[in-house]
């Protein structure tokens, strides 16, 4: 799928509000993101602190170990303790520098560097998330309002056939069966509202953990906006560019430097070595130099198997990368799936369902009160067009979730 196209307008409740924030204004959903991403979330601020640590190790790890003090007094006589009694007594002091073997210093360095890289990339796959949680709370949020209007208006209703019922069964034209079902249902309806009210204020207590209180703000009265998308060849091709794929390429590049500081065990590191010796006495003095390397000869043990091991680990974290790929491209064909689906079924709630559903509840109170049907019959009417306002909006909600996903995955998608 290489084509371009305009998604019909998806009448998802945006509203792009200013830099109003009054508690009595709506609260839009870009309002909601701009706030949450640009609050100091310690969920965020811990990865940056990470990173800043790892940097400051990097430039420790990458510096020559501190330098070695020798003193001593040697060849000292027993005997008598005199200092001048032997020509070879004398007082010792050294100093001694070792060198790590090769570029290891350097790749130590570099080492932590990536490990900084992986907690800002972790940084910014957390930010998606959090962009992606914001927007499904307040899709959540909006919801449970709007279905609580629905709910209310349709209670209403029926609360007005059950004054009316009540008259045709003062005048005895309806029997007590027909009263005590419309009571039924009124009371289905008040225990179906205190359910939605209680998933709104779940709802609306995920989106407060991270817009705080102006999750209580109001919901928008309702604003169309279309959203155009890329094809998805060109969404599958934004998805190296996802944070959790930038993880998996700083991984392997810390896994990479590993390999490459075992590589340096291939080589022999060294170590520097002054030292001087005073006799006193009018003996001369003695000052000496040396050098000392490791000799690596028996590698097949030791080198061998880490540089193997070190090699299979940066081998895993590539595979690591393929199959995070693999999975995200499952999750973008899902929500593009999704998206285009739930499009077709909301153009199809708003052109007939919703209209055929009006047309029956009105067709019903025509013919209630012209005899030609019962009362049961006028209530599943005006039940069943709640029933199609409350699907329609559902599916509403659940496509701006398939859009969000999209966003999530590959990025900007408006």
């Amino acid at each position: 799928m290489q084509r371009l196209f305009c998604a019909g307008a998806l009448a998802l409740v945006v509203l792009w509000t200013g830099g109003s924030q009054a508690s009595d204004m709506p609260l839009g959903l870009t309002e909601a993101v701009e706030i949450a991403v640009t609050a100091e979330d310690p969920a965020l601020l811990r990865f940056d602190v990470r990173a800043e640590a790892l940097e400051d190790r990097a430039v420790a790890d990458a510096q020559l170990p501190d330098p070695t003090v020798r003193a001593a007094l040697a060849n000292f006589p027993t005997d008598t303790f005199r200092f001048d009694q032997e020509n070879m007594t004398q007082v010792q002091a050294g100093l001694r520098q070792e060198f790590p073997a090769g570029r290891t210093l350097a790749l130590r360095g570099d080492r932590r560097r990536g490990e900084a890289g992986v907690e800002r990339a972790r940084k910014d796959l957390v930010l998606r998330e959090i962009e992606l949680a914001v927007r499904l709370a307040w899709f959540d949020l909006f919801y449970w309002r709007q279905a609580q209007a629905s709910v209310r208006e349709a209670r209403r209703a029926v609360g007005d056939a059950i004054k009316s019922l009540h008259a045709s069964f003062a005048s005895g034209a309806l029997t007590t069966q027909h009263v005590l079902r419309a009571e039924l249902e009124l009371s289905l309806l008040d225990d179906r509202l205190t359910e939605m009210k209680r998933r709104e204020e779940a709802a609306r207590a995920d989106l407060a953990r991270y817009v705080q209180a102006e999750a209580r703000r109001p919901s928008p009265a309702g604003v169309s906006v279309p959203l155009v998308l890329g094809s998805f060849g060109e969404m599958e091709a934004s998805l190296v560019r996802h944070p959790a794929v930038l993880i998996a390429n700083a991984e392997i590049g810390v896994a990479g430097t590993d390999v490459g500081l075992v590589e340096q065990t291939y080589q022999p590191s060294w170590a520097l070595e002054g030292g001087y010796g005073g006799r006193g006495g009018g003996r001369a003095d003695f000052a000496s130099i040396g050098i000392t390397l490791s000799i690596p000869l028996f590698t097949s043990d030791r080198q061998d198997r880490r540089l193997s091991a070190a090699m299979k680990e940066r081998s895993a974290a590539r595979l690591d990368r393929a199959a995070k790929l693999l999975d995200l491209r499952r999750d973008l064909e899902r929500a593009y799936s999704d998206w285009n689906f739930l499009g077709d079924r909301v153009a199809l709630y708003g052109d007939e369902v919703i209209k055929r559903a009006k047309e029956a509840a009105e067709a019903s109170i025509s013919t209630y009160a012209n005899g030609r049907t019962d009362f049961s019959e006028l209530i599943r009417s005006q039940l069943a067009l709640l029933e199609v306002e409350l699907k329609r909006m559902e599916l509403l909600t659940e496509q701006g979730k398939a859009w969000a996903a999209l966003d999530f995955l590959a990025g900007d998608i408006q």
